[in-house]
């Protein structure tokens, strides 16, 4: 395990996948540093969702190696890896729609106590969790609905309420899968504020194709294009980038 704070705390080397014939990321290397909110964009069809399923073991590489804080995961099974300090939320909304917002978080929380998921369990048994699972939701701005269920809340707020599940597993480094999708200006701009507060005290690495919201979190950004690198830097230097604007160009951005 790297204990070096300026080593990265994920690194690709080489990294190859195909599905049938179909290249999807071909010889991708890749650095993540750590406490940096980085970005990955890229046109349809780039790969991006696929590096995501890559760092977090859905998929298994067909070729190349990846480490997380310094530890080879190549072989390692998305448990193991959410173990590890890696989480990701995904692009549809994943919570509980009967239970409330609390119930939510108290059960990403039960992952502490060392046992199973008890939904099953006495409800005084489970109320030693209802302090740290308050304070989650009031990271997210959602304390106020804490006893509202989850399917009563709009969809901006449901997407804060995952992401507070998301961060009761306690991430190192949080993948956040298009956070923005589907939502209006404010919630999109409630989000965004709510992203760089967590990544204060944490790495994350976010797919997102409004470029806005990019520009404005990023510490740094990789451009992919069918599957390779095209560009990394800051947004203005990829932005400026002349393969960068073709690959755009007639293309919606993804």
């Amino acid at each position: 395990m790297s204990t070096d704070p300026a080593a990265p705390i994920l690194q690709m080397r080489a990294v190859r996948k195909s599905f049938a014939g179909f290249i999807a990321v071909r010889n991708l290397d890749l650095d993540v540093q750590r406490g940096t909110i980085h970005a990955l964009i890229g046109p349809n069809g780039a790969g991006k969702t696929t590096v995501f399923n890559l760092a977090t073991k859905f998929h298994q590489p067909t070729a190349g190696q990846i480490f997380f804080k310094g530890i080879d995961i190549t072989a390692t099974s998305p448990s193991a890896v959410a173990r590890l300090g890696m989480v990701r939320s995904f692009q549809i909304s994943a919570v509980f729609a009967s239970l409330s917002a609390l119930e939510n978080v108290r059960i990403a929380l039960q992952r502490f106590r060392g046992d199973s998921f008890a939904f099953w369990r006495n409800e005084k048994v489970l109320n030693v969790l209802n302090d740290q699972a308050r304070d989650l939701l009031d990271q997210v701005g959602l304390d106020d609905v804490r006893d509202r269920t989850a399917g009563e809340l709009p969809y901006g707020r449901r997407r804060a309420l995952e992401l507070a599940t998301t961060l009761a597993l306690d991430p190192e480094l949080l993948l956040l899968d298009e956070p923005m999708a589907g939502m209006g200006h404010e919630d999109v701009e409630r989000i965004a504020k709510l992203i760089r507060r967590v990544a204060a005290h944490r790495t994350v690495l976010m797919v997102e194709h409004n470029l806005s919201v990019v520009a404005d979190l990023s510490d740094h950004i990789t451009v992919l294009a069918r599957g390779e690198i095209l560009a990394q830097g800051s947004y203005t230097q990829v932005s400026r980038d002349p393969a960068v604007i073709e690959a755009y160009v007639g293309t919606d951005h993804d």
